[in-house]
């Protein structure tokens, strides 16, 4: 693996999917959705261009879901049934990888992270996107 802090291992929670992923911009891109369905998932995303996902082992047991549109794809593992990754509506040059699925990584490690207004989604709208919010993580002392 490349020691660029960039790339990154990680899985789903039984182990059956492992990828490397390059983060396109770190953690910098880091966000979470309003859309109905980003809404029930709750995962915080960090982005990878295409190409920028390698499935290690488990490619068989990746499942994919598509709703609305139909032009995201959403990845998860047959097995556990854990979100591991997302090719985008907004712009499908780009994926949307589950920080929680990454090595050594929890959504918990970042403070602040933006929400974007997937209800009102800029593919939709026609408008630029537009942050919904932040959310924040304050840890008990």
């Amino acid at each position: 693996m490349d020691h660029d802090s960039n790339v990154r291992t990680g899985g789903c929670h039984c182990g059956a999917v492992r990828f490397e992923v390059t983060l396109s911009d770190g953690f910098d891109s880091i966000r979470r959705c309003t859309c109905s369905y980003c809404r029930m998932r709750g995962a915080v995303v960090a982005m990878a261009e295409m190409g920028g996902i390698k499935i290690l082992q488990g490619e068989d047991v990746l499942t994919t879901y598509r709703f609305h549109t139909g032009t995201a794809q959403h990845f998860f593992c047959s097995r556990c049934g854990i979100y591991t990754h997302h090719q985008r509506r907004s712009n499908t040059n780009l994926y949307a990888v589950n920080v929680a699925c990454l090595d050594g990584v929890s959504p918990f490690d970042f403070t602040e992270v933006p929400v974007m207004d997937g209800v009102n989604h800029t593919n939709d709208t026609g408008q630029p996107t537009r942050r919904a919010g932040t959310l924040r993580f304050i840890a008990s002392e």
